[in-house]
């Protein structure tokens, strides 16, 4: 026997074999033992399924025919055959050509073939086979909800799963193909296809048939998303085809199994079918960055994945399918090491360690685990995974694919250079629709992975400020080697993440002073810096100024890292200044330089705007050290207290009004006035103002005094205090 085409009509009657061994097909029966028919149940998987076949016969309908996968099945004496693998199909392309047959009112006698198409897993699917072929539709409403209000239809058989999944079947076909006017003249044409191999040639026994069949489960996404796949990569290539379809089947299952369980620790999952597909969408994503473009706005349907990148209609699915297998391969033999997740955790921890990296504690140190687990969503159609996460995973595998040529020294010291970069990146991490930048920065992981260096052709990468300091770290190193540790232990403080710019390569001596200093109470670090000198940086927008925080780190990654802000070089001079002072650092010695401020102010009668700071904690929430004062340089005493990241809000309070009188600072003016019955008080840089309520006018002027250079003589606070005394009174 032999393998040819044939269409769902002319296969009827066809010989197959030859001499004796001759047998011509009557009948096509699913048996008894077959599964029921899936295509048409209702569910988001299968859904997905139905709506891709249809895509494909509606194309070969109305532009290019098709040929389908495979079709076995075995063919008894009496020319009855009974598919081995095949049911699904054959049963929907029965049900499109009863349905082209009544839309175009074919004559009984041309689709009397229908008749030779039986279901036998129950004697309600075949009598329903049966009524179907003489039912003729009106094909005014759902073709469904027609055929349930026929005499011929007990309502029972709805409870049929077969029945069922056909009804929703040609509710889809007619909404799909209701448009083709000639859908029978196409059929006949041989618009679809398929291979038809009989049983025997294959080898194969009824003990097999049997065994294969017996199962009962409809084909899983996994496995349709397969055979397309298989499909498409055979016609262009068999050599490759047969390779890679290899290597889903043994290494990569056997690189899957131990991730099996979906992240849910259940010990039943005994598929890898979603790691799979997970970490394909991953290396999906990879290759449409490396074309310069952006998954934004596309489909991320496995499905359609397959069709963009390794099908025959892009060019350069051949290429894609080479980095498919590697970025695989490169996880199943990783030298020294039996799987991933001890590779990983080699070079990866969450608390500062010799020769690794450093991970937020919010994600996985196995980067491996966390991709295949929650790449994407349960759907399947919402990426999970952080677009930095996205760029460490890059960075780890092209080192695997190329770890012959790079040593694993090498590996450690430039995979710190790219978690340095990803950390101190989080603004140009960013795939936005007006500034997709991962494809020069996922170009500048590989410069860095494969030499050591920084490519400084690359534009709009990473953060500028950041691959300066690495390319001026990198030079440092070398001509500084016994210095590594110190600044990796540097790199790795929870204030830094990667940038020590702050403290800076002229002081890396003082590693270990930054850390003793932030072991003490940042409300105590916060004042000792202001007591030595006004820290604060200006914000680009010139009226918003940041300030260290008792309760956020946030205030401090802004003050310690390079940005848009005036006043970096400031900050680092005060910072190392206190540095200076003393090799260890405890809250009471913190105290004592507080105390010596705020006492050399009150023994000198000088009150500087850092004075109030330092001495009352009105100025010092624990919020995003945020203040505000549009006029800084000229009235350095109307700084305002923000507890937003941004903007003003009822919260925000001038804080001489606060520290005297809170009980009447009014909410409704944002904290710029204390209300008392029909007059309040505001603030000016040299004095407080008593006005009335109703028409703003004057009524008192309190004049803080004073020097030649602008600077209080008078606790401003204390004065406010004494005044509010007299008018309460």
């Amino acid at each position: 026997m032999s393998t040819a085409l044939h269409s769902f009509i002319d296969i009827f009657d066809t010989e197959f074999g030859e001499g004796q061994d001759a047998v011509q097909l009557k009948k096509i029966t699913i048996p008894i033992i077959q599964r029921d028919y899936a295509q048409g149940r209702k569910d988001p998987d299968v859904n997905r399924v139905r709506s891709r076949f249809l895509d494909s016969l509606y194309a070969a309908v109305t532009e290019k025919p098709i040929t389908l996968d495979f079709v076995y099945g075995d063919i008894d004496d009496k020319g009855i055959m009974t598919p081995l693998d095949g049911q699904q199909r054959l049963t929907t392309l029965f049900l499109l050509h009863w349905y082209a047959a009544r839309k175009q009112n074919i004559p009984a006698e041309e689709m009397e073939f229908l008749k030779r198409f039986s279901y036998e897993t129950r004697y309600s699917a075949r009598y329903f086979c049966l009524e179907l072929i003489d039912y003729i539709p009106t094909f005014t409403g759902p073709l469904s909800k027609e055929i349930i209000n026929q005499a011929w239809f007990p309502l029972d058989w709805k409870k049929d799963s077969t029945i069922s999944s056909m009804l929703v079947m040609l509710d889809a076909i007619d909404a799909k193909f209701s448009d083709v006017p000639d859908l029978w003249d196409k059929l006949k044409g041989n618009a679809i296809t398929f291979y038809f191999l009989p049983i025997k040639d294959m080898g194969l026994t009824d003990e097999l048939y049997i065994k294969m069949n017996s199962r009962g489960k409809p084909l899983t996404m996994f496995e349709h998303f397969k055979a397309e796949l298989e499909r498409e990569i055979r016609s262009q290539n068999e050599e490759i085809a047969n390779r890679v379809i290899a290597k889903i089947d043994r290494e990569w299952t056997d690189l899957l199994w131990k991730y099996r369980d979906g992240g849910n620790g259940s010990s039943d999952d005994v598929i890898t079918d979603d790691e799979f597909l997970r970490y394909f969408k991953f290396v999906c994503d990879i290759i449409c960055y490396r074309n310069g473009e952006s998954p934004q706005g596309k489909s991320n349907d496995e499905f359609d994945l397959l069709q963009r990148y390794f099908s025959a209609k892009n060019a350069d699915s051949l290429k894609n399918i080479e980095t498919l297998e590697g970025f695989f391969d490169c996880w199943c033999n990783i030298p020294g090491y039996d799987n991933p997740t001890d590779f990983l955790a080699s070079f990866m921890s969450s608390t500062h360690a010799p020769g690794n990296i450093l991970v937020e504690n919010r994600y996985k140190i196995d980067i491996f685990e966390d991709c295949l687990h929650s790449y994407s969503d349960k759907t399947g159609r919402i990426r999970q995974f952080p677009l930095n996460r996205i760029v460490l995973l890059y960075a780890i595998t092209i080192y695997l694919q190329n770890s012959d040529s790079i040593s694993a020294e090498q590996f450690a010291r430039r995979i710190r250079i790219v978690n340095n970069l990803i950390q101190n990146s989080e603004d140009e991490v960013s795939d936005r629709t007006d500034r997709n930048r991962i494809p020069a920065i996922l170009s500048e992981v590989d410069a860095i992975i494969l030499t050591g260096e920084i490519d400084e052709t690359i534009e709009n990468n990473f953060n500028v400020n950041q691959l300066a300091e690495e390319k001026e770290k990198i030079a440092f190193l070398v001509s500084n080697p016994d210095k590594a540790e110190s600044v990796f232990k540097l790199e790795d403080h929870s204030m830094l993440r990667g940038q020590i710019s702050i403290v800076g390569l002229d002081h890396i001596d003082y590693v270990d002073r930054f850390y003793s200093l932030f072991s003490c109470k940042w409300d105590k670090i916060d004042c000792a810096l202001m007591a030595i000198g006004n820290y604060g940086q200006q914000e680009r927008n010139k009226w918003r100024y940041q300030f260290a925080s008792r309760g956020m780190l946030y205030a401090w990654n802004e003050l310690f890292h390079k940005s848009a802000n005036a006043g970096f070089d400031n900050t680092k001079q005060v910072l190392i200044e206190l540095l200076s002072s003393r090799e260890t650092f405890t809250d009471a010695e913190l105290q004592t330089v507080i105390d010596t401020f705020t006492s050399s102010c009150e023994e000198e009668k000088v009150y500087p705007w850092r004075y109030y700071y330092v001495k009352y904690s009105v100025f010092r929430p624990a919020a995003y050290g945020k203040l505000s004062n549009s006029h800084a340089s000229e009235k350095p005493y109307l700084f305002s207290v923000m507890q937003t990241k941004t903007q003003w809000s009822s919260n925000t309070y001038m804080p001489y009004l606060k520290a005297a009188d809170d009980a009447h600072l009014s909410k409704d003016s944002m904290g710029q006035r204390l209300v008392y019955g029909d007059q309040h008080i505001i603030c000016a840089n040299d004095a407080y103002i008593l006005r009335s309520n109703e028409d703003e006018s004057i009524i008192d002027t309190v004049q803080v005094l004073q020097n030649e250079s602008g600077i209080d003589i008078e606790d401003r606070i204390e004065k406010l205090k004494a005044y509010i005394a007299t008018i309460v009174t």
